[in-house]
Order: structure tokens, then C-alpha cells, then sequence
């Protein structure tokens, strides 16, 4: 190996301490000492790094015997460190993984609930909406179902996407908690999807109505697990059937188990947004105050009537889908505002 020009944060090895000293004529270099707070990340980063460069030149050897290299390490560390507590960590000889614990129920009963994401828990995961991977949908679904409880973050909430996992969101807040961040900016929340969300059990809403100074652009869900897998995901899909199914969104599913940061800050940045005054908790009474505002945000003057005409969900045909989402481009991307379709009789324009 020959170390190429550029910029790295590469623990130091035997190997790269030796090719830079044979290149000490040739090359300048930069370096800086471990930091002893910093230590045990950097170096089990490092250490897992060689484990699975060792463990995938045994591929072809028996599990066991991958399993007893690992916890021959497991024991050292034991050793090293004077705890025998460490060794209860040993992989049992079955190579088995943990994927649920249910208590039983009537003593007898098990009850049957194999729900859980498609991609794993334990492991970060990028949403590029692409035909050959997980649909976006299914797997939020999966999530919510799975979950002890739910913090979302978006800039706006429409009903075209909120309809998608609304039976999802019905189940969970039975017993279990959500809890959402949202805002008026550019009138591009719903008020009907608002309203449902806000008649859930065990559902808090916080709305910013300030569209001058918070533009909010976050789109951020996170699962709550007391199993210490929680995941979260990041990325460009408010709560909307385009974002959600057929735009080009990406979104990182991010793992407690390899990004616990990352989940950890989600949850402190959270926490802090929501009990920020900027952030107005919704109920009943605010119902007028978010119509007006919608109305503004979107440079409309306000009339006091009822604006949801009927409570049903229509659904265009996929012809008429097709020109919905043309349109929706044209306005929300390019900007364009005056639009012309052109369509057959009897296609319902």
C-alpha cells in the first residue's frame, strides 16, 4: 500500500508508521496525538475495522469457528481489563440473533406480532426511491408499527402523504406517544391533516406560525425503541404522496447501534425545538388561528367560512395523478404559476 496525497483521520498502524518514515524525504505530514476522552471511539472503531478484515478471510471456514475467534478476543479483553463480567458477552455456539421478545399473554398465548422494517435496525440505510429497493412507505409503516414512540420533524404536513400511514398512526397512539413539529410557512401544511393528527390519543402537535424569521426545512421521523434500536430518518420528505412515494427524495435511515450519535443529537435538537416558545403546542382553540395563518402563508385573504367542503378522500386516476404531479413541478420547482391542460372530454379536468 501507498499512501496517497490528501487529507485523512486514519489511526496510525505499524505498516503506515513505517511508510512514512521510509518516505520521510518525499512527503510532509501532518499529525496529532489521541486524544484520551476521544480514545475509546477512535481505537474500537479501528479494532472493528481489523476484526472484519479478519473474520471475511475465514468466510469459507464454519461459523464456529468465526464465533471462537471472537470470543477468544472477548475473553483477552476480560483478562486485560480485570472484569469477568466482560466474558458474559461471549457469543453462544448456537450463532443465533435476537430479533423479539413478546410477553405472553393469558400465559399461553403468544401474541403474534412479527412486524418490523425490511431494512435492518441495527444498521444505517440511504432511501433513493428507486424501483429495485424498499418502498419508502411500506418501510415507514414498519417503523410505526414497531415502535415505542414517535417524534417527527417536518416543514409541512399534507394530506396526500399523512393518509398513507394513517391507520399506521391510528394503532400506535392507542397506547403509545407521538409527537410532532411542524410550521405554516408558505401555506403549504393542510389543515385537514393537521386537525386529524391533533384528534389522535397520546398526540402532542407544535406549530411554528412565525414565517418570517423560523423557516423550518427539516424532514426528520424518529422510532423510539426501549430494545435500544431506534432508528431515525433524515433526509428531503415532508409528510406528502409525492415526496413519500414517487419524487426523487432521499432520506438516510440512521441506526442507535452504528450512529448513536447522530440519534442522539436528533433527540436533544428535538427536545429543544419542542420546548421552544417559537413552538405553539395545536388544540381546538388554535383551529381559526392555523386556517388564518395557512391563508396568509399562502397570499390568500382569509374567509371565515368552513373550508373543508366534505371529508372525503378523493383519489385522482392515474391519468389525471400524472398531471397533478406535472403541475405540482411547474409550480413548487420552476416557479411557473400559470399552466395550461389540455385533456379529452370526460377525462375530469
Amino acid at each position: 500500500m501507498k499512501l496517497k496525497e490528501g487529507i485523512y483521520e486514519q489511526v496510525i498502524s505499524n505498516k503506515i508508521h513505517e511508510e512514512i518514515k521510509n518516505r520521510e524525504n518525499e512527503i510532509n505530514i501532518q499529525k496529532e496525538e489521541i486524544e484520551k476522552e476521544e480514545a475509546k471511539i477512535i481505537l474500537s472503531k479501528y479494532l472493528q475495522e481489523v476484526t472484519k478484515k479478519s473474520l471475511n478471510l475465514m468466510k469459507n471456514k464454519d461459523i464456529n469457528k468465526q464465533i471462537q475467534l471472537c470470543n477468544q478476543i472477548i475473553n483477552y479483553l476480560s483478562e486485560q481489563v480485570e472484569d469477568e463480567e466482560i466474558k458474559e458477552n461471549n457469543i453462544h455456539k448456537n450463532g443465533e440473533i435476537l430479533l423479539s421478545i413478546e410477553e405472553k399473554l393469558n400465559k399461553s398465548k403468544i401474541k403474534n406480532n412479527n412486524i418490523r422494517p425490511i431494512t435492518p435496525i441495527s444498521q444505517s440505510y440511504l432511501f433513493t426511491n428507486s424501483n429495485n429497493e424498499p418502498d419508502l412507505i411500506s418501510e415507514l409503516k414498519r417503523e410505526i408499527a414497531s415502535s415505542d414512540s414517535i417524534d417527527i420533524l417536518v416543514s409541512f404536513i399534507r394530506w396526500s402523504g399523512l393518509r398513507l400511514i394513517k391507520d399506521e398512526l391510528i394503532e400506535h397512539t392507542k397506547t403509545k406517544k407521538l409527537r410532532i413539529i411542524t410550521t405554516s410557512y408558505m401555506g403549504a401544511s393542510e389543515f385537514r391533516a393537521i386537525k386529524f393528527l391533533s384528534q389522535l390519543p397520546n398526540t402532542e402537535i407544535k406549530i411554528s406560525y412565525d414565517t418570517q424569521r423560523t423557516r423550518l426545512h427539516a424532514k426528520s421521523y424518529m422510532f423510539n425503541r426501549n430494545t435500544g434500536f431506534t432508528t431515525a430518518y433524515i433526509g428531503s420528505s415532508n409528510i406528502s404522496k409525492d415526496a413519500m412515494t414517487t419524487g426523487l427524495e432521499w432520506n438516510m435511515k440512521v441506526s442507535e447501534k452504528d450512529s448513536k450519535n447522530i440519534v442522539d443529537k436528533f433527540k436533544a435538537t428535538f427536545e429543544s425545538y419542542f420546548n421552544d416558545e417559537e413552538f405553539k403546542t395545536f388544540t381546538e382553540a388554535d383551529e381559526e388561528k392555523l386556517k388564518i395563518e395557512l391563508k396568509k402563508a399562502r397570499g390568500n385573504d382569509y374567509k371565515s367560512e368552513n373550508e373543508d367542503i366534505a371529508n372525503i378522500d378523493v383519489r385522482p386516476y392515474h391519468y389525471q395523478q400524472e398531471i397533478l404531479d406535472t403541475l405540482a413541478v411547474e409550480r413548487e420547482v420552476l416557479g411557473h404559476n400559470k399552466n395550461l391542460v389540455v385533456a379529452a372530454t370526460g377525462v375530469g379536468k
